[in-house]
């Protein structure tokens, strides 16, 4: 079990990030939820910490912005900086358009938050598992990160990020003690 491990979700006010806090709060871990919905994210921590008695400390924080999450993860209290498990979850899917139909504002939205967010939260969590010598990032990717699909152009190409830079980065951390894996489900609702 995960008991006495700490497990940061981004994204963890819905969906998927709000399943995975359920299914490590069942299995004991202490949980650090961020999402830009501060109210979502106590009335989750309310109720995962009254079903499973953990520790739940909550971050209001939107992962495009690399000095929000500078500032969250330098402000951890001194018993939360031990981050044992990363779920790089926070991203999104804006518009279905042709290319060439598409609204720039969406592209960004996507871009920044489905891949510039994962890197700036694995760069400020990694080198602290490094110094521990040990943990486990996990990104949600997408089977859209494998497969095209049409007026998904942006979208897909946020997704095989993901995958490209898991791997990369498993390949950067050969040798060390610390895991990177990927989980690339198919559509869900949110």
């Amino acid at each position: 079990m995960l008991k006495n491990k700490t497990v940061l979700i981004t994204g963890a006010s819905s969906g998927i990030g709000a399943a995975c806090a359920s299914q490590f709060a069942a299995m004991g871990a202490n949980l650090i939820l961020c999402a830009r919905q501060i109210e979502k994210l106590h009335a989750l921590a309310a109720q995962l910490q009254n079903a499973h008695g953990i520790e739940i400390h909550t971050i209001m924080l939107d992962v495009r912005s690399k000095e929000q999450i500078t500032a969250a993860i330098h402000a951890l209290p001194d018993k939360w900086k031990a981050i044992d498990i990363l779920i790089n979850n926070a991203g999104l899917a804006a518009g279905l358009d042709f290319l060439h139909e598409g609204q720039v504002q969406d592209w960004e939205d996507m871009i920044d938050t489905n891949v510039k967010g994962l890197l700036y939260m694995t760069r400020e969590i990694l080198p602290h598992m490094l110094k521990q010598n040990r943990g486990h990032i996990i990104n949600i990717g997408s089977i859209a990160g494998h497969q095209v699909y049409p007026k998904g152009a942006v979208y897909c190409a946020s997704k095989f990020a993901v995958n490209a830079i898991t791997q990369g980065l498993r390949m950067d951390l050969l040798g060390s003690r610390i895991r990177v894996s990927t989980v690339d489900p198919g559509a869900v609702e949110t």
